[in-house]
């Protein structure tokens, strides 16, 4: 066909993918230059740009903004808050980001973090009551966090495949077990790798652990170092580890346990009895942003609607809104153990991060561990 006939029909969405690139081609251009032809006129959507975890770009979780600006924001992606952190501080320009609770301290202090004007946000108060007290995030009268997220961080395990008596009572010392050395996996964080150790020794100021303590959670990092088969950066890694048999168990977060139900995997979520983590996140206005401020502020919005936190119940982790329970499907909700969301959200016991100088040394105990200097 001829170049006229051939953009009739591609902007009357006539053609196939085949024959798209099949006319591309013979008019000497490629499948890139699709994006130089014409589409229906629209303004493109207001430049606002968001430092995001992977899988928190999906237009599922800003359907309102799309509906009002047309468009998603710019989803540059990191792949940890202390890789975030630091890029920013060198320079790294966003308008918002999303760390979670105990990491807001470091941020404000590192001075890359502007108040948030509450009252611009409309699904604010429906925000769960403990979530908005998380000390942290509340200094000097202002608002430095918005919750948005939530959930655990647990064992996840093969009931098929670890034995029973090793589950019987609950505890975060299986992925220590010697027995399925090899067949384990950790998360590659820093200061949870002590909290976990010292909760295993029975010790209760995790965060403002003595030299004297270190020196006894040191021996178990060691042992743990041996028997993990890796820790891991990214949950596909140990989804499909679990899945193929590779792991018995790992440190896992909600989304994961979903992921494998869905599979048909015979796995459970533990309840350690040394207490299981609870984690919050949320969005957070950086200083030198360029974006409009009522685009910011609508994005939030969005982030936090009752409707977005459907979506992100479906996968398995928690929201901020209440309303969002009331609109999601009661089965679904016992299925992912939100069944008394209430109950569960007003007893959350919810992670804090070491102060100075306990982080330091846990970050270096830490560091020699992976690295066999200890």
């Amino acid at each position: 066909m001829d170049g006229k006939k051939f953009a009739e029909r591609l902007l009357k969405r006539e053609l196939s993918r085949r024959e798209i690139q099949s006319g591309l081609a013979k008019m000497g251009l490629g499948v890139a230059a699709m994006t130089l032809m014409p589409a229906a006129a629209k303004a493109a959507p207001p430049k606002l740009v968001v430092y995001e975890w992977a899988g928190y770009d999906v237009p599922d979780l800003h359907q309102s903004y799309i509906k009002k600006y047309g468009g998603s924001p710019d989803f540059p992606l990191f792949a940890s808050e202390e890789e975030a952190l630091q890029k920013i501080v060198s320079g790294y320009q966003v308008d918002i980001a999303h760390p979670c609770s105990y990491n807001v301290k470091r941020w404000r202090e590192a001075k890359v973090l502007q108040p948030i004007d509450t009252g611009r946000l409309s699904n604010y108060p429906d925000i769960w009551p403990k979530f908005k007290e998380i000390p942290q995030t509340q200094v000097d009268g202002k608002t430095w966090f918005v919750p948005f997220d939530c959930g655990n961080s647990s064992i996840l395990y093969r009931t098929d495949l670890v034995d029973p008596e090793d589950v019987k009572d609950p505890s975060w010392s299986l992925l220590f077990n010697e027995k399925y050395k090899g067949r384990l996996a950790m998360y590659n964080t820093d200061t949870t790798l002590i909290e976990i150790a010292a909760r295993v020794l029975g010790m209760k100021n995790f965060n403002s652990l003595s030299d004297e303590e270190l020196e006894k959670v040191k021996p178990l990092l060691k042992k743990q170092r041996e028997v993990l088969r890796f820790y891991w950066d990214d949950v596909t890694q140990i989804e499909q580890a679990l899945a193929s048999g590779e792991l018995v168990a790992a440190y896992a977060w909600n989304g994961s346990v979903k992921v494998l139900k869905d599979q048909g995997l015979p796995v459970e979520y533990m309840v350690p009895k040394e207490g299981i983590l609870t984690w919050v996140c949320g969005l957070v206005r950086m200083t030198g942003s360029t974006a409009d401020e009522q685009v910011a502020y609508d994005f939030i919005d969005s982030m936090i609607s009752p409707e977005s936190g459907v979506f992100q119940i479906s996968t398995g982790y928690g929201h901020s809104n209440r309303k969002a329970y009331e609109m999601t499907d009661p089965k679904v909700l016992e299925a992912l153990g939100f069944d008394n969301p209430e109950e569960k959200f007003a007893k959350a016991d919810v992670s804090d991060e070491a102060d100075e100088p306990y982080r330091s040394k846990y970050i270096a105990l830490v560091n020699d561990i992976k690295a066999g200097v200890n």
